[in-house]
């Protein structure tokens, strides 16, 4: 038989890595530029550092790792019998592949914390893998690139991050629309409509603006327990127009009792300062 590999996978011949590395060494250049320093971790974490991290749906894509092995010798006939995938898993698998570079750079951080020199730039480019439904554009291992910087709170630092981004696509010769969000922002938003625990629905729903429409958008809302009336103070927000400026006009007057809400656009509006003036 043909030899395959699994789907969600890929192969690079020479002329793709070429191209690859290019994009690669580019985007190393531009984060040691800034002063970002280069860390990698490995392929696997314990599910104890990967579990609880994503969400249930996250937690469902983890690629786990059967024990080494004789990995069956602790489980009994009766949760065999059971069938109980979620409960076997813990007890067949220890490690799992990364889901992304976020979590194990966290896990970084805390194990290494006396060694590092605050604040600590960090930028990271290796594979992850998640265990969804392969389809176009989406696969089960892919890169990530990853820049962070620990120890310091300064809005600078969000100012930096997005120069990075435009460095690296200004070296490429790519025009893009880099698109920022404020938590803050987002927890107001629910606040004041009097949904604090819908935040996440809120959001999710918001993020498929572009993609299903504003009236899916609304249905998603009315089917995740929203509201009429709260669903009507979302449109001013949903719909934004304008200048950056005039939409942080907007969202401010939607905010307005909001200390939180408002403290997030004061924050946006610091970011965009500079970032308009360097564009």
């Amino acid at each position: 038989m043909k030899p395959s590999i699994p789907k969600g996978t890929r192969d690079f011949g020479p002329q793709e890595m070429a191209k690859r590395n290019y994009i690669f060494d580019t985007i190393k250049q531009v984060y040691q530029l800034y002063g970002f320093q280069q860390i990698e971790t490995p392929a696997m974490e314990t599910l104890g550092t990967l579990m609880g991290k994503y969400g249930e749906e996250g937690d469902k894509l983890l690629f786990k790792v059967l024990n080494s092995g004789d990995f069956l010798s602790k489980v009994t006939d009766d949760e065999l019998r059971e069938r109980n995938s979620l409960h076997l898993a813990a007890q067949l698998c220890e490690k799992g592949l990364r889901y992304d570079l976020t979590v194990p750079f966290a896990r970084y951080v805390v194990m290494h914390r006396e060694e590092l020199q605050l604040p600590f730039k960090r930028y990271q480019m290796q594979p992850v893998w998640r265990a969804d439904r392969p389809q176009k554009g989406r696969y089960r291992e892919f890169w990530q690139f990853d820049g962070d910087i620990v120890g310091s709170d300064s809005l600078l630092n969000e100012v930096e991050l997005m120069r990075i981004v435009d460095t690296v696509f200004s070296r490429f010769g790519v025009r893009v629309q880099i698109k920022i969000n404020n938590r803050k922002i987002l927890s107001g938003i629910a606040e004041v409509i009097g949904a604090a625990d819908k935040i996440v629905d809120i959001t999710v729903a918001i993020d498929k603006l572009d993609k299903i429409g504003l009236d899916n958008v609304n249905a998603e809302l009315r089917d995740d327990g929203l509201t009429e009336e709260q669903i009507a103070k979302l449109q001013p927000i949903i719909t934004l127009e304008g200048t950056n400026d005039e939409k942080l006009d907007t969202i401010a007057q939607v905010l307005a009792a909001s200390e939180t809400g408002m403290r997030g656009v004061e924050e946006t509006r610091a970011i965009l300062s500079p970032l308009t003036s360097h564009l």
